[in-house]
C-alpha cells in the first residue's frame, strides 16, 4: 500500500496531466485557438496541441430544431405506382393482357381479365408479388404486404394492407434519415443530431444555425430525378408535368422512366460554356451509362424529359446518342439553386416526402443564460462538496478535494477528445458525478477508521481500507453504469447527453478517487511517518 512504484506514479501523473491538457481548448473560442497555433514558431510540430473541444448542444449554443414526418400519401402513391409496374411486368411474362388496362386506386391497383384460363395463369403471379411482413425484433409477423382478391366478373384487387404500409413507412424513416444526414453534412452544421421519433417522424436538430430556411429547402425536396421522353399527345400512358420551359404549363411526358437518379455518382455544380447559366454536371455509374446511352441512341431527335420531383426542370432535343454517361441539367438556375440541386442529387433521393410539422429556433441568448446556470451550479456543488469533505476529514478531505477537481477534468478532457456535444442535462451529469466520485472516498476513509478503532497499524489500516473498499466501489459504479449503458442506448437526445457524461464520470472515478487518492496518501505518509491518521 505504502510502496507506489516510479513507473506508477509517473503513468499515472501522465495520463491525468493528458486528460487535463485536452480539457484546456474547451475554455477558448476557436478562433482563441486558431490565433495560438498561429503564434507558434514555424519550427514547432503543432499536431502536438490538442485543438478538439467540447461541442455545445442545441440547449447551450442556440440553434434550430426541425420534426419531419413523412408524408404517408405520397409514400402510398409512389408504391401503388411500382406496383402496377411489378403488375404489368406480370402480366407481360404470361402473355396475358388486361381488360382496359391497370386501374389505380387508393391502396393499389386493380384489373380485369375475363378470361378464366389467363386468370388462373396470372393470378400465381400477382399473389407471389406479396411479401410476408417482417419485424427487426420479433421477425415475420405473419402478415403480409399486400391483400390479393379475385371479385365477381375477372376483377383483380391488389391493395395494400396496414402492416405492409407500416412496415414499409419504417423503412422509409430509416431511409430518409440517412438522406437528410448526408444532406445536412455537405451545409458543414457542426454536431447535427437526426433521430426518429415515433413511426414516421424525424427529429433534427442543428446546433449554431440561426436562419433554417435553406437547411428547410435542402430537406424537403425529394430530389426524385427521372430521364423521360415528352410524348406527342396526351392520350395514352402518359402523365402531365408541368414544365419550366414552358412557363409551369403542363406537357405530356412518357410514363417509361430510361433512367434515373439512383445510377448518378456525382453531381457539381457549373456554368454552360455558351449562356454561361448555371447548370448541374452529372455522372452515371455503369449500369446507367449503359441505360442511357441505349436509351438516347433509340431516340435521337425526340425531346427528352429532365423531371426533377414530377416537374419538367428542361426538355433538350437529342441530336445524337450520349454514351459517356455524362450530361448536364438546365433550367433557368440561380447559383444557389444549382448548388443546392447538386448536394440533393449528391445526397440521393428521398424514399417519400417529408413534411415540416415543426420548427423551433433558440437563440444564442438563451444558451447563454443556460450555460451560466449550469456553471453556477457546478460551482455551487463543488464548493460544498470540497468543503464538507474537508471538514469531514481533514488532510485525507484535502485528498480528495484534488482527486475531485482532477476528475471533472478528466471529463471534460474525454469529452473533448470524443467531440462529444454538451448538453444542459450534461452539465447535471457532472453536477451528479461530482458527488458520487466522493463516495468512494467516502466508504475508503470509513474503512480506513474501522480498521484503526480495531487496533490495527497505521499501513495496515490504509492497506486494509483501500482493499476491502474497493469491492464495494467495484460493485456500486457497475450498478450505475449498466442503468447509464440503458439511458444511452434507450433514451432521446437529452437524456443520451446525461448518459455519456455520467459513463465518463464512472470511468475517470477509478483513476481519481481510488489510484490517484491512494497515490497521494502513500507519498503523504512516506514523507510525513505520523503516528496517528488525521481522520
Amino acid at each position: 500500500m505504502l510502496r507506489i512504484s516510479t513507473t506508477k506514479a509517473v503513468a499515472t501523473l501522465a495520463v491525468i496531466l493528458l486528460g487535463l491538457t485536452l480539457a484546456v481548448p474547451s475554455f477558448f473560442t476557436a478562433d482563441q485557438r486558431k490565433g495560438f497555433i498561429a503564434s507558434l514558431p514555424s519550427w514547432f510540430p503543432t499536431w502536438i496541441v490538442p485543438t478538439r473541444a467540447i461541442v455545445l448542444g442545441l440547449d447551450l449554443q442556440g440553434g434550430s430544431q426541425i420534426v419531419l414526418e413523412v408524408d404517408r400519401n405520397d409514400l402510398l402513391r409512389s408504391m401503388t405506382q411500382g406496383l402496377r409496374d411489378d403488375v404489368r411486368g406480370a402480366l407481360r411474362a404470361e402473355g396475358v393482357q388486361a381488360d382496359g388496362g391497370i386501374q389505380l386506386t387508393p391502396r393499389g391497383v386493380q384489373l380485369r381479365v375475363s378470361d378464366a384460363a389467363n386468370r388462373a395463369k396470372v393470378l400465381p403471379k400477382l399473389r407471389a408479388l406479396s411479401q410476408p411482413v417482417t419485424d427487426a425484433v420479433m421477425g415475420q409477423t405473419g402478415a403480409s404486404t399486400l391483400d390479393v382478391r379475385e371479385e365477381p366478373n375477372g376483377l383483380i384487387q391488389l391493395a395494400f394492407t396496414d402492416a405492409g404500409l407500416n412496415a414499409r413507412t419504417r423503412r422509409a424513416v430509416t431511409q430518409a434519415i440517412e438522406v437528410v444526414r448526408r444532406r445536412i453534412d455537405v451545409t458543414g452544421t457542426t454536431e447535427p443530431s437526426i433521430q426518429q421519433q415515433g413511426t414516421d417522424r424525424i427529429l433534427v436538430q442543428l446546433p449554431g444555425v440561426q436562419d433554417p430556411q435553406r437547411i428547410e429547402t435542402l430537406l424537403q425536396g425529394t430530389a426524385k430525378l427521372e430521364f423521360r421522353l415528352l410524348a406527342d399527345s396526351p392520350a395514352g400512358d402518359v402523365d402531365m408535368l408541368p414544365s419550366k420551359d414552358a412557363n409551369g404549363q403542363k406537357v405530356p411526358v412518357e410514363r417509361r422512366v430510361l433512367a434515373d437518379g439512383s445510377d448518378l455518382t456525382d453531381a457539381q455544380p457549373g456554368f454552360d460554356q455558351k449562356s454561361n447559366e448555371p447548370i448541374v454536371n452529372f455522372k452515371f455509374n455503369l449500369r446507367g451509362a449503359q441505360r442511357f446511352g441505349q436509351a438516347t441512341s433509340e431516340n435521337v431527335g425526340r425531346a427528352l424529359a429532365i423531371v426533377l420531383d414530377n416537374e419538367v426542370v428542361s426538355a433538350p432535343r437529342i441530336l445524337q446518342p450520349i454514351t459517356g454517361g455524362q450530361g448536364q441539367i438546365s433550367g433557368r438556375f440561380t447559383v444557389q439553386q444549382a448548388n443546392d440541386l447538386s448536394v440533393l442529387l449528391r445526397a440521393g433521393a428521398l424514399p417519400a416526402k417529408l413534411t415540416i410539422i415543426e420548427r423551433r429556433t433558440v437563440g444564442p441568448g438563451l444558451g447563454r443564460d443556460s450555460i451560466e446556470a449550469g456553471k453556477n451550479a457546478t460551482i455551487v456543488a463543488t464548493v460544498l462538496v470540497v468543503v464538507l469533505m474537508f471538514a469531514a476529514y481533514g488532510v485525507f478531505g484535502l485528498f480528495a478535494n484534488i482527486a475531485l477537481i482532477v476528475h471533472v477534468g478528466l471529463i471534460l478532457g474525454l469529452m473533448s477528445v470524443l467531440e462529444a456535444t454538451m448538453t444542459l442535462p450534461g452539465i447535471a451529469g457532472i453536477v451528479l458525478t461530482i458527488g458520487t466520485a466522493v463516495d468512494s472516498n467516502v466508504l475508503i476513509y470509513e474503512r480506513v477508521r474501522e480498521e484503526v478503532r480495531a487496533g490495527r497499524s497505521i499501513p495496515s489500516a490504509l492497506q486494509a481500507g483501500f482493499d476491502r473498499a474497493f469491492a464495494t466501489i467495484v460493485d456500486s459504479n457497475s450498478t450505475m453504469a449498466i442503468a447509464a449503458v440503458i439511458l444511452f442506448f434507450l433514451g432521446s437526445g437529452p437524456v443520451k447527453g446525461f448518459a455519456v457524461v455520467f459513463i465518463l464520470g464512472i470511468l475517470t472515478t477509478v483513476i481519481t478517487a481510488v489510484t490517484l487518492t491512494r497515490m497521494m496518501i502513500a507519498l503523504w505518509y512516506q514523507r510525513l511517518r505520523p503516528k496517528t491518521l488525521p481522520i
